[in-house]
């Protein structure tokens, strides 16, 4: 089961993703990235983080110890933003941490281009975002951390941040098991990914057993009251049928076929040459505040 841990001191927020999570500071002495209960993602996040994150761990990829973190809204009463406040606010009680990993870098796809992924664990992973329906580790957004990134042990790549997986919980009526979703533009899709050597290897590993007890590390407050499921342990037997059943139809959703980066962006250009050629002039002299503007996008080249 995972550990329960009161946090003692909340330092900062952080920014990079739409949950707002926090570091924080527990009893045990470590150090976390908590993603709290009051965050517009709701408690179907922190599900999804312990199925899939325990599930990773289970079948040997890497990922940071999950934590129950106790947590109370008092000791981020310094924190200076009124929009995050409020979300410690709504937060109060059990939440979940991570491990937190100093000094680990994003896998950008700048740091990409220069790190090395063996096909076959590349494969693994595409195969349990496959799986879970993580649809949230792309070329833009990896959710992959490489570390350490000091001292003599090389640096790995560390899964983390599933919180957008699983979506079938969203809508379980309808829910196809052998829904094929479109992992074209994986994060690692270029490292040519060996999802059959993945499928063979991972698929008999997971067995029901497996998953009911991943899922039964899920506390009861995160899944009571879900709508169609009379408790939760109702709950916890869907989730464990639906992925057993999507397991055995693998064949059907398994990834194989990854663009080449040069691929990707000459699709990449194609798609923003469409976009540009759909926009109203007016719209085409906005400025683009996420990058350098053109000269057509430049103010202040007309006003001259």
């Amino acid at each position: 089961m995972l550990r329960e841990v009161f946090a003692t001191r909340y330092i900062e927020p952080l920014r990079s993703g739409g949950s707002v999570p926090g570091v924080v500071e527990a009893d045990d002495l470590g150090t976390y990235v908590v993603k709290f209960t009051g965050s517009a993602q709701g408690r179907k996040a922190l599900v999804a983080e312990v199925i899939v994150g325990e599930l990773a761990r289970a079948l040997g990829l890497r990922f940071p110890e999950l934590v129950l973190v106790h947590f109370d809204p008092a000791l981020g009463a310094h924190e200076p933003h009124q929009e995050v406040r409020g979300l410690l606010d709504a937060s109060h009680g059990l939440n979940l941490g991570m491990d937190y990993l100093p000094g680990a870098n994003d896998f950008t796809p700048e740091v990409a281009k220069g790190f090395p992924v063996d096909p076959l664990e590349a494969g693994r992973i595409v195969w349990l975002d496959a799986l879970t329906a993580n649809v949230d580790r792309t070329t833009h957004s990896s959710n992959l951390m490489i570390w350490p990134t000091f001292g003599t042990v090389p640096p790995r790549l560390w899964l983390i941040d599933h919180g957008a997986a699983l979506v079938f919980h969203h809508r379980w009526n309808g829910s196809d098991p052998a829904k094929a979703y479109d992992f074209r533009h994986h994060a690692l899709g270029h490292y040519g990914p060996d999802t059959r050597a993945a499928d063979a290897e991972l698929a008999p590993k997971v067995t029901a057993e497996l998953l009911r007890d991943i899922v039964a590390e899920v506390p009861d407050a995160w899944l009571a009251g879900e709508e169609g499921f009379p408790t939760p342990d109702a709950v916890r037997k869907a989730y464990v049928d639906y992925l057993h059943a999507r397991v055995k139809a693998s064949t059907a959703w398994l990834p194989t076929d990854f663009p080449s980066r040069e691929e990707l962006a000459a699709e990449e250009a194609l798609q923003a040459a469409r976009t540009q050629r759909g926009r109203p002039d007016w719209l085409k002299r906005v400025p683009d505040l996420h990058g350098k503007p053109t000269a057509e996008q430049d103010w202040s080249v007309h006003l001259e």
